[in-house]
């Protein structure tokens, strides 16, 4: 008897033994990311919209976790960034540079590496890289950039199930901030407990033209929303460029989006149609807050919380009426400045704000070092896995690189640009040339520099280029310039 009862126990200890080693101990990532939501407009990061619309579901991310202060894009447009995340290469590097550039089917990407490591993966909500998503176990995208209210999406296996070999997509009724949620919350429910996740939540909103949820329509309608302080920037010392980017960054919302006469002046134009712009805009923020809220939420009740790295940010910054302008494409901090902020509770302090330069570069290979993988060859980027617990490494980067290769587009008109960022000073290099890139477009526009003092100049207004007192810090600054351009085979 005593024996029988032994073999039994045995037997029983085997295969809770057996299912413990089943269960990969690694963490699961939940990678949140919100088409065009710059880090003005999230409570967070203490801006002048934080008390008109407190985002206290995302801010819960940073209270939990960090709050990157210097991440930084190197393309800032929409399919490049996407592509680098996956990448963890420049454009040069993953072959897109612009809007019109698919991604290559066969390109190594982070979803791959993580696949063929025993992650689950999966990509929910916008995806903008042209071909079908490779290295995911599931997707449920929108063709293309989607819409608002009832999108459609291409789920897993309908790529060429449609008429004519083309994509089948499926109705889905609602808000996409709400619907692409309802998804991700489904792929959670029914994803194998035993093997850790990387999943991919990617809103639509807050993408221009802006279309909230119908229940936040009316949301600070009686409210005046403040003005960033340099919404006003005349450009005077500014180049011969400004005034053709100005026509296609600020006429395309201040222009019919607003309420301002016709024979208004400029600044009256700017105060009136930003009042218009930014209240759109945030009632798109407002959604996904709540939406941030209940995948949180859901972490929470199942208990997946402690093992699951939360990331959370937009695919580059943005502009909130900075310069008078909006969208993004130049090398300003609105726009060259991406929100981070990331909670993993066995290793993130709580409420700690990191100032490392980081890149959107890095994305794929901390999320590579969290899985415990070796980064790849091909990766450009670096993990700052260690820069996360406060323990930043002696040889971390001091300067970044950024190159945007759409020159005078059809409809921003902005000139082709390429510079360095350094802790005080911005040089940048309007070299306005087509190249031959797709969605690219000549121009007349002679090349220009402009240079930043970003330390007593934070907003950007002054360019101090032209006076002779900064020669020696131009020098160094272009031989730094140089230096990156080759680390990144940028050598044009």
């Amino acid at each position: 008897m005593r024996n029988t009862i032994f073999t039994g126990l045995s037997v029983c200890l085997s295969v809770t033994s057996t299912l413990g080693q089943q269960k990969d101990s690694r963490p699961n990532i939940l990678f949140i990311m919100a088409d065009d939501h710059t880090s003005q407009a999230i409570s967070a990061y203490k801006g002048i919209l934080s008390s008109y619309l407190p985002t206290p579901n995302i801010d819960r991310i940073a209270n939990e976790g960090v709050r990157m202060d210097n991440c930084f894009v190197t393309n800032s447009i929409s399919t490049p960034s996407r592509a680098c995340i996956l990448t963890g290469q420049y454009s040069q590097n993953n072959g897109v540079y612009t809007l019109d550039d698919d991604l290559d089917v066969n390109h190594p990407t982070v979803a791959k590496e993580l696949q063929q490591a025993g992650y689950q993966t999966a990509i929910i909500g916008k995806w903008h890289l042209g071909t079908e998503p490779q290295g995911f176990d599931f997707y449920n995208i929108l063709p293309g950039q989607g819409r608002y209210y009832n999108p459609l999406l291409i789920r897993k296996g309908d790529w060429q199930a449609g008429e004519n070999g083309g994509q089948k997509t499926s109705e889905y009724p609602g808000h996409s901030t709400d619907v692409i949620t309802d998804e991700t919350l489904n792929y959670l429910k029914s994803a194998d407990k035993n093997k850790p996740f990387f999943i991919l939540c990617h809103f639509k909103a807050p993408h221009d033209p802006w279309l909230a949820a119908e229940r936040f329509n009316q949301l600070l309608e009686n409210d005046t929303i403040p003005e960033p302080p340099n919404m006003l920037d005349n450009y005077e010392s500014k180049g011969a460029y400004t005034q053709q980017l100005t026509n296609g960054l600020e006429n395309m919302y201040m222009l019919g989006k607003g309420s301002a006469p016709a024979n208004a002046s400029r600044d009256e134009k700017r105060r009136q149609n930003y009042q218009v712009y930014i209240k759109k805009y945030l009632r798109c923020i407002a959604g996904i807050d709540e939406n941030v809220g209940r995948l949180l939420a859901y972490l929470d009740s199942t208990g997946l919380a402690e093992n699951t790295i939360v990331v959370y940010t937009g695919d580059q910054g943005f502009f909130l009426g900075e310069h008078g302008w909006y969208d993004k494409r130049l090398m300003y901090e609105e726009s060259l400045r991406m929100p981070l902020l990331i909670r993993y509770p066995k290793e993130i302090p709580p409420a700690s704000v990191n100032q490392d330069m980081t890149l959107n570069l890095d994305f794929a290979p901390l999320f590579l070092d969290y899985a415990d993988l070796r980064k790849p060859d091909y990766m450009q980027g670096e993990s700052f896995r260690k820069n996360l617990t406060g323990k930043t490494p002696l040889k971390w980067r001091k300067s970044i690189y950024y190159r945007y290769w759409m020159n005078n587009d059809i409809w921003h008109h902005i000139p082709a640009l390429y510079g360095i960022r350094t802790e005080h000073y911005k040089l940048i290099f309007y070299y306005s040339k087509a190249l031959g890139m797709n969605g690219a477009h000549e121009n007349n526009l002679p090349p220009e520099w402009e240079l930043y003092d970003l330390e007593n100049d934070p907003a950007e207004m002054h360019n101090i280029y032209n006076l002779p007192e900064n020669a020696k810090l131009i020098v160094h600054l272009k031989k730094e310039l140089q230096k990156l351009k080759k680390k990144y085979g940028d050598e044009d």
